[in-house]
């Protein structure tokens, strides 16, 4: 399977993202602290830049993206907003909303490892597309694991996205509606996405 392994920090600072918006609140980097020099981007230049920051955040390499984006056309509504919806309704991405991982690659290693159950069965597969009424918890055999009980410590006052419910003491988090823009945190500009797949 493909991985994106690049340093974290670095490519949030390339695409001038923070790293805390992928769950990372200690990474920084100082590498070329000074070359960052202000020139006028093209029009390409910055859609391409949207459309690589979408992807590294919720890690997605371009054939899958491509699909996302493909699907997000057919569908009714605005083609940016189905795209972003798609990401968010993965179930790597619902693992980590809900808390259960520090970041989206550890929920993605987790939901990989089958530590998950969806609607009461077991699904290993990261871009799983969850839908309202849908029921994520961990895995019976699974929820002695020191790490998931000290990432819901961590996370205890960690907002849940409305369209999501968590119940922390049974560890089972609920899908309750389709998420909105308004829901998705990530400081992009979907427009300039759909600008770029049309050309």
């Amino acid at each position: 399977m493909a991985k994106n392994r690049e340093p974290i920090a670095k490519h949030a600072k390339a695409l001038g993202i923070s790293p805390a918006t992928m769950g990372y609140f200690k990474k920084e980097t100082t590498r070329n602290s000074n070359s960052q020099v202000r020139r006028k981007k093209s029009e390409y230049a910055m859609q391409l830049q949207e459309k690589q920051k979408v992807k590294f955040v919720y890690g997605v390499l371009e054939k899958q993206f491509r699909g996302y984006y493909e699907r997000a056309e057919r569908m009714p509504g605005k083609t940016g907003e189905n795209l972003l919806f798609q990401l968010e309704n993965r179930l790597d991405n619902v693992v980590y909303r809900l808390g259960y991982a520090a970041t989206r690659r550890e929920a993605r290693q987790m939901v990989n490892h089958g530590h998950f159950t969806v609607n009461g069965r077991k699904v290993n597969i990261p871009s799983y597309q969850v839908k309202p009424g849908m029921v994520i918890a961990i895995r019976e055999s699974s929820r002695s694991i020191e790490r998931f009980k000290q990432n819901l410590e961590a996370n205890a006052y960690h907002v849940i996205p409305k369209w999501l419910e968590f119940d922390a003491n049974n560890m089972v988090g609920k899908v309750v509606a389709v998420p909105t823009r308004e829901d998705i945190d990530l400081p992009v500009e979907e427009r300039l996405i759909v600008e770029l797949y049309s050309k």
